[in-house]
């Protein structure tokens, strides 16, 4: 791994752990956890590789392959509020695990991502290898939960971006050759296996060129919009509601919504509307997979995808014609924008029988339209794989 070479030049020595943590996609359930609605997932054969070593002195020193500047912090002196550069989410994570247990270990350590910068969760990814590695220098064992939860928190109270828990719940609980399906409710999740009888598949992520920084796109209004409606609706149906920021969907049934839509704001009855269709498609997702039909899986990714345009209003004018491109390419199974759909990539779920022809139609077609991008464009071939792994 470069990490570990890279660690080897700072720091003169082999670094003694690798942590490994895959990014993710979600082909259907684009939005649903920021509801506490369902999803379903798989993680990816590439992700965030973290080489480490303990510094006894508490210290906690990390470079990033991606990013130029080094970060450092004291275990006991982590910055109470975001210092506003690429560590923030590690920082945050450190006050999380430190509100839970005692540290006494900090360390040193180089991060390499194998994947684009732009929807793939690698902000969960690399939240959650490092607070694997922290935990384990400091004789921490964190269950499934204390990981995700810390992550969690890491993303939205520390760092200040409203994202879901649908993330971090794929990348520990995923498996590889399984479907995950999961209600952010809860953290109740099922795996389901790729049967023998399903066609092949591939997952293909197809980056647009532009990378995507959540803290400055419009996420967080969009959740707040979707968490309106949700408030709304309660108060017009009488149903008893209580703070706001504890509001979401998955508290009003359909009916209430299909009963008082009319009375909402078009951006939050188009966000509602994006959330309860996105249910139905989850749950037909879940089903078809299970019955080994990925042509169906696939074609309400895409009809996710469409959604996740006209009612969640997401995306930019590169990622719309990849969108668009990917529906009208001969052996693509599904696809939709990855992440929140501000700039990043789209996903795709492939028959393998077409990769070579997939890959040149598509980036002829996109480049064509954005010459420009063509030194930043790249399409990356995937695999399922486990979720969250470490080794000493």
């Amino acid at each position: 791994m470069l990490c570990q070479q890279r660690f080897l030049e700072i720091y003169g020595r082999e670094a003694g752990s690798l942590a490994f943590c895959p990014q993710r996609v979600m082909p259907v359930g684009a939005h649903s956890d920021y509801g506490l609605g369902k999803t379903t997932g798989l993680a990816l054969d590439r992700g965030i590789h973290l080489a480490y070593s303990p510094k006894r002195n508490g210290v906690v020193e990390l470079t990033s392959l991606q990013f130029g500047k080094r970060a450092q912090w004291h275990i006991r002196e982590t910055p109470e509020s975001k210092v506003d550069d690429w560590a923030d989410y590690l920082r945050g994570a450190t006050l999380a695990l430190s509100q839970r247990y005692v540290l006494h270990m900090g360390l040193c350590g180089v991060i390499e991502g194998s994947l684009p910068i732009g929807g793939l969760s690698s902000s969960a990814a690399v939240t959650i290898s490092f607070l694997q590695a922290l935990a384990q220098v400091n004789d921490v064992q964190l269950s499934s939960t204390e990981l995700i939860h810390m992550a969690l928190f890491a993303e939205r109270c520390y760092v200040g971006v409203n994202v879901g828990v649908s993330d971090q719940s794929c990348e520990v609980f995923a498996k590889k050759d399984h479907l995950l399906f999961v209600d952010t409710q809860n953290d109740a999740y099922e795996l389901i296996p790729t049967g023998n009888h399903m066609k092949p598949y591939e997952i293909v992520i197809f980056f647009s060129g532009m990378e995507r920084n959540l803290t400055g796109s419009k996420l967080n209004m969009r959740v707040d919009e979707a968490r309106s409606a949700a408030y709304a609706l309660k108060a017009y149906a009488g149903i008893e509601y209580g703070k706001y920021n504890e509001t979401n969907l998955r508290d009003v049934p359909r009916d209430v919504f299909e009963a008082y839509k009319s009375r909402l704001p078009e951006p939050w009855r188009k966000r509602a509307e994006h959330w309860y269709t996105e249910q139905e498609r989850v749950e037909r997702a879940a089903e078809a997979w299970r019955q080994g039909d990925i042509e169906t899986y696939g074609q309400l990714s895409f009809l996710s995808g469409e959604s996740s345009i006209v009612n969640w209003e997401t995306g930019c004018p590169e990622l719309k014609a990849l969108y668009d491109i990917l529906t009208r390419t001969k052996g693509i199974y599904g696809g939709r924008f990855s992440g929140a759909g501000f700039k990043g990539c789209c996903v795709s779920l492939i028959n393998p029988d077409y990769r070579e022809e997939i890959v040149a139609k598509v980036a002829e077609a996109y480049l064509k339209e954005f010459p420009a991008l063509s030194d930043k464009y790249q399409t990356i071939i995937c695999h399922s794989a486990d979720g969250v792994q470490f080794r000493l």
